[in-house]
């Protein structure tokens, strides 16, 4: 009785670096997921929370209040979220391109550029104004300050929420899809074969 020695269990290196690449990509569309995620609550609390609350306060409340937190949100923490979103979606498209999940990630970077394009155009202008409108103590008219500011700040803020929604939702299946199981090439045509028989 005869032993096939090429019958061992070894890794072809082929196989080996389209597993740690396929790794390396569910990383990154992982880390996009959680970081979009993150970028979404900032902005549904903003939308159901924050701004609701900041409603019922008198006009120079408003301001400073508004004014500490687009100052205090300024720190490392969430630039890293808010362009890190950016930028791992943006590396996730380019990894997914040719798989079947791509249109979603496409999708998803879509719907958050678009929030941040919304953001730099909009609510942070709106920002520096009320910034330069200094100290609401000193504000002359401060009704005219909120008034320029609040209406329009929150409307955008609306749509940046539920456009970075839209990129978390369109991430998630990305995901799913990525993770479910698929019939490798080789082995549909194994079947083929076998079935012709």
């Amino acid at each position: 009785m005869t032993t096939n020695a090429h019958t061992t269990n070894t890794a072809h290196p082929a196989n080996t670096g389209t597993v740690r690449r396929r790794g390396t990509a569910a990383g990154v569309l992982g880390a996009a997921t959680v970081v979009t995620g993150l970028i979404a609550g900032v902005f549904y609390i903003f939308a159901c929370a924050i701004m609701p609350a900041l409603a019922r306060s008198d006009d120079r409340v408003f301001i400073e209040v508004m004014q500490n937190i687009n100052d205090a949100i300024q720190n490392p923490v969430f630039f890293l979220s808010f362009l890190g979103a950016l930028a791992l979606t943006a590396v996730a498209a380019w990894q997914s391109r040719g798989a079947p999940n791509r249109w979603w990630v496409f999708a998803a970077l879509a719907a958050y550029a678009l929030a941040l394009l919304f953001t730099v155009a909009v609510n942070i202008p709106l920002n520096d104004d009320l910034a330069a409108a200094g100290a609401p103590a000193r504000i002359a008219e401060p009704a005219a300050v909120r008034d320029h500011f609040e209406n329009t700040w929150v409307a955008w803020n609306v749509v940046r929420a539920v456009l970075s929604t839209v990129a978390l939702a369109c991430l998630a299946r990305a995901l799913y899809l990525f993770r479910r199981p698929q019939t490798s090439a080789y082995l549909e045509s194994a079947t083929g074969s076998s079935a012709s028989r």
